[in-house]
């Protein structure tokens, strides 16, 4: 079990953690991404593996799109919803599009 903090490592000699949550110390809605380091016995480190968690609420839907990572200039492309879920067992029946605006981050 363990208590992770943004940025901080946890050091196992065990290939699996796990995150210990509570409804005191959840985490939040939304993606939350995971790194793993591992290091041989030579003391050679890895590249780092990242992975996305999506932390669902148990009552709403939880939307997740995708769309390329990249497109040409003046080329069309898909988004995609299908990936959404309900994690209460409803059904997803409706997808609202919005284009927000140029990324500021």
């Amino acid at each position: 079990m363990a208590n992770f903090v943004i940025g901080t490592d946890i050091s196992t000699d065990t290939p699996t953690i796990e995150v210990t949550l509570s409804t005191d110390n959840p985490l939040p809605i939304g993606r939350q991404r995971f790194r793993l380091v591992v290091i041989d016995d030579s003391g050679n480190s890895s590249i780092a593996d990242e992975l996305v968690v999506i932390i669902a609420d148990v009552d709403a839907p939880t939307a997740v799109l995708s769309a390329p990572a990249s497109v040409g200039l003046g080329r069309s492309f898909n988004l995609d919803g299908s990936k959404s879920f309900d994690v209460g067992g409803g059904k997803v029946v409706k997808y609202v599009w919005t284009y927000v605006g140029p990324d500021r981050g």
